[in-house]
C-alpha cells in the first residue's frame, strides 16, 4: 500500500450531505485491512518522536484512526463529541463549516498543561470544525499541540485560519 493507492480508494459522493459538496468517503478505503493499516502506520510514523501524551479524536471519523495511533504511541485517547454525549462536566464552542452550524465539547479534565496532543480528524475542508478544537484545547490549556488529518481539500483552504504555530499534516490531498 502507498499514498497513490490510498488516495485512490478514497470514494467521491456528489451532493451529500446536500447540494454542492463533494464529499470524500473514507469508509471504502477503511474496509481494505491494508489501507486502514496504511493510514494507522502513517499518522504514527509522522509523530512518534513528538512526544505525544494525548490523542483527540473528532466525532466522528476522528475515532476511527485516533484510537490505535494512541495505543501505538503510548497516549491516551481523548474524544471532542456533538453535544450531549460526553457524560460529566463539558466545554462547548459553536462555530460555522462549510453547510451550516455545530457545537463541539470537550470533558473539562481530559487534558493538562503538561500534555502535547495530536488532534485528529478525516478530513480537512474549510477549517471550521478543527478550528473549534483547537479553541478547545487551549481554553483547557496544553503544552503543544500538532494537528492530522487523512485528507485535505486544498481548494477550500482550511489550513490557511488554523494557526500558523501549530504543526499542520495530512497524508493525501485533493
Amino acid at each position: 500500500m502507498n499514498k497513490e493507492e490510498f488516495k485512490a480508494s478514497i470514494r467521491n459522493i456528489p451532493d451529500f450531505p446536500k447540494e454542492g459538496i463533494q464529499f470524500k468517503d473514507i469508509t471504502t478505503s477503511l474496509k481494505n485491512p491494508e489501507c486502514l493499516k496504511w493510514a494507522k502506520e502513517s499518522v504514527v510514523r509522522l509523530y512518534k518522536d513528538k512526544g505525544i501524551t494525548q490523542v483527540i479524536g473528532l466525532e466522528s471519523r476522528g475515532f476511527i484512526i485516533a484510537p490505535a495511533v494512541a495505543m501505538e504511541l503510548n497516549a491516551g485517547f481523548v474524544p471532542i463529541r456533538k453535544p450531549g454525549k460526553l457524560p460529566a462536566d463539558v466545554i462547548s464552542i459553536e462555530y460555522s463549516k462549510e453547510y451550516g452550524t455545530d457545537s463541539i465539547q470537550i470533558h473539562k479534565d481530559a487534558l493538562t498543561e503538561n500534555d502535547i496532543v495530536l488532534i485528529h480528524d478525516d478530513l480537512l475542508a474549510t477549517g471550521g470544525t478543527i478550528e473549534a478544537a483547537i479553541k478547545l484545547v487551549k481554553s483547557i490549556g496544553v503544552k503543544k499541540i500538532y494537528v492530522n488529518f487523512l485528507i485535505e481539500l486544498n481548494d477550500l483552504k482550511g489550513r490557511d485560519i488554523i494557526d500558523k504555530d501549530i504543526e499542520i499534516t495530512s497524508l493525501v490531498s485533493f
